[in-house]
Order: C-alpha cells, then structure tokens, then sequence
C-alpha cells in the first residue's frame, strides 16, 4: 500500500514537471527560430518556376548602380561607390523562405524583405518615410541632426537609438540590436570608414553611394535602391516618378527665361574655396533653374579646389551668390569673417541666399537630409530666387535669404 502511494505520488511530480515545461515552452520565445516560421513574409513551399518578384524597378536617372533580377533573388551592384574607388560591392537578396544561389562569389547574401535596419546616413531616412517602412528603424549614426519628422518622433519614443557614426561606431551596441542591415557611405578611408568594422562582426552592411551621382534626380532615384532591400519595388517606382515628373516640368518652364543671372557658389575655407565642377550635381541645379553658372564651362564632378583671387577676378560682377557657411546667419557675419566678401556685387545688392532655412537645434540641415530626396523643391526654391514670375506662388522650403 506504501509502495502504491509512493508510486502515485512520483508519477503526480513527473506529469507537474512535464507540463510545466510545456508551459514555459510555449510562452519563451525560441531563439533559434527558422525565419520562415515566424516571418509571413517567408515562402513556405518553395516554387522554382515561380517569379518572386513580379514587380520591378527601372533605374533612369541614377548610374551608380544596377540590379539584375533572378526567379528569387536580385543582384545589386555598386560600381563606383566613392572618388577613384578600384573595388565595388555586390550584393544578393534572397527572397525568405527560398535557397540563395551557389555561386555568390565575394558579394553578401541578405535575406528580404529586411525586418530591421540601421541607417548611417541621414540621408537615407526619408526614403523609409516615403516607402512606409520607418518602423523597420531602430538605429542612426546621429539622433540629434534627424530632420525626417516620422524618425524624430521614433527618437522621442526611444523606439531608434544613436550608435555613432564611421570611426566612432559603436560595435557592440549594434551587434546587441542585431539589425537585418545596415546602410552606410564609403569614403575609400579605411581608417575613418566604418562598414569594414560591421562586415567583420559578421553584421549585413549595404553601401549607398548616392553622393557620387551628378545630377539630382540621380542622388534622388537612390530611393529605389533602398526599396529593393524591402521588395517595395512598385512603391519606389510610383513615389520617384512622380518626383522625376514634377522636377522635369519645373526645369522646362525655367528653360523658356529670357535671361539667366549669373551665379557663384561656395565659400573660402582655410585659404580654399571648394567650387563645383561644371558637370557636378550642384551645377545641374543651377542650369535647370535658369541660371548661368560662372564655373560650368569646367566639365568637372567633383569640386574645384581655387583660391579667393580666382574667385573675385570670375565672380565679382556676379548676380547671385549661394551656398556658403552655415555659422554665418547674416550680412554682418558674412563681413566679420572676411571684408573681401563685400567686394561682390551680390553682397552689395543683397543677393544673397544660403540653403539653411530648415535647421535644426542639433546642427541637421534638411537640405542634405529632405532635399536629396525632394529634388523638384530645390529646384523650386532656386527658380524663386532668380526667376520670381515663373512660381509666383512657391514659397521657399530649403533656402533664405541672409541679410
């Protein structure tokens, strides 16, 4: 009779302890999930005659890179990612749920759509707010310049942290958040690069060399390179047709101006002024908007590094002067730093315009940040600064007047 309550009893403790693991069993979460049971976005019964990517972007404006679509996956290639690069990156995103190719090579394989991402530029951010996808962010490389306002009200939440930026990256943090990927610029520094860093902790790192692009629908179409990550391909091709639209209608009627004011741009900076080159974005912007650029006849991308002589000999007689020192918030301070700048018939007449009208109280110009992706509303701005009558009801959105 002993052994028999004994018996019972020890059964009655297996079958609590058996059921209390089921319980505990169900309600963790397991760490090492298969993503195709938890993601619905997975195929759960692969096809391979299937194309997993009916809709498909068309790339017109950008060069800096290509995309080669597969059944279930896509190729990205980044040929010139940064000034005289002699490297280019490739990357293959698979579709979830479905195998990637033997064949990868050196290029990283990413799984789509990404469910997470860093973003190390805050360039980039817009695009998340135009494709819908800001709740995939959970990281930037500077939380006080974000302008993109669905990203700052993330960074109120505490829903997107700060982990730092190129040589100040913060590894460990970012490994602990564990992105799907993350986006960044390369300079060709491997010192003051960061994605050499993240590659090497085993994180996904994808490169955008928007920067590199000449004109600005092509820094714009760079929306479709971050939509690819995300299969958001029919998005991307909608939003930026439509940018590409409304910029192309803008330039047209600037074209049909009787006159075009001269114009210069830039500032000295330690014994340099940096002028674009004539075949750089900067002055793609400037002949859509109808004016005549000093410096286009230098058929050059980059900037032209000249000294303060060469500019007052071209440039003193200009109309217009634009773009200069962020720190200088009026005519005054334009004096204070150097007494030449009074010299140009610009400063004298008070044609002077900087593209600083949207800064925040962390340092963020928006212009670097919604003006890359709104490239038809600089051009508007500009077109209000030398031809008024053309957008007689544009107000401007990047730009001011300092006085």
């Amino acid at each position: 009779m002993y052994k028999l309550q004994h018996s019972k009893i020890i059964n009655l403790i297996i079958n609590i302890f058996i059921i209390s693991i089921l319980i505990i069993a169900c309600q963790s979460p397991k760490i090492n999930q298969d993503k195709s049971a938890i993601n619905p976005a997975c195929i759960q019964q692969y096809d391979a005659n299937r194309d997993y990517f009916p809709d498909k972007i068309s790339i017109n404006r950008a060069k800096g890179f290509g995309v080669e679509y597969h059944k279930n996956y896509k190729v990205i290639t980044i040929n010139n990612p940064w000034k005289d690069a002699k490297t280019g990156f490739k990357y293959i995103l698979v579709q979830c749920g479905t195998p990637a190719p033997k064949d990868i090579q050196n290029a990283q394989v990413i799984t789509v759509p990404v469910h997470s991402v860093i973003s190390l530029s805050t360039t980039h951010l817009p695009h998340l707010a135009k494709l819908g996808i800001v709740d995939k962010l959970i990281g930037v490389s500077d939380t006080k310049i974000v302008n993109t306002s669905k990203v700052v009200e993330k960074i109120k939440d505490g829903k997107v942290i700060n982990v730092g930026s190129n040589s100040s990256i913060n590894v460990e943090k970012i490994l602990e958040l564990n992105p799907d990927l993350i986006t960044t610029y390369g300079t060709g520094n491997a010192e003051s690069d960061s994605y050499p860093k993240l590659l090497e902790a085993g994180l996904k790192v994808a490169i955008n060399a928007e920067y590199m692009e000449d004109s600005p629908l092509g820094r714009s179409e760079w929306l479709k390179f971050t939509a690819l990550f995300f299969n958001k391909e029919k998005e991307a091709e909608q939003i930026f047709g439509e940018v590409a639209k409304k910029y192309d209608a803008i330039a047209i009627k600037a074209k049909a101006v009787k006159s075009r004011p001269s114009v210069f741009v830039g500032f000295n900076f330690k014994g340099t002024w940096y002028m674009p080159g004539g075949n750089s974005y900067a002055a793609k912007y400037l002949e859509d908007a109808g004016a005549n650029y000093l410096w286009s006849n230098d058929k050059y991308k980059g900037s032209l590094p000249l000294s303060f002589e060469a500019i007052i000999e071209r440039a003193t007689n200009a109309d217009f002067w634009l773009n200069f020192s962020q720190k200088w918030k009026s005519k005054k301070d334009v004096l204070t730093e150097d007494s030449r700048y009074g010299d140009f018939k610009a400063v004298k007449n008070g044609n002077i315009y900087n593209n600083n009208l949207r800064l925040n109280k962390g340092g963020g110009n928006d212009y670097w940040e919604g003006g890359i992706s709104n490239p038809d509303v600089v051009l508007s701005d500009l077109i209000k600064i030398f031809h008024p009558e053309v957008l007689p009801q544009h107000e401007l959105v990047f730009y001011r007047r300092v006085e």
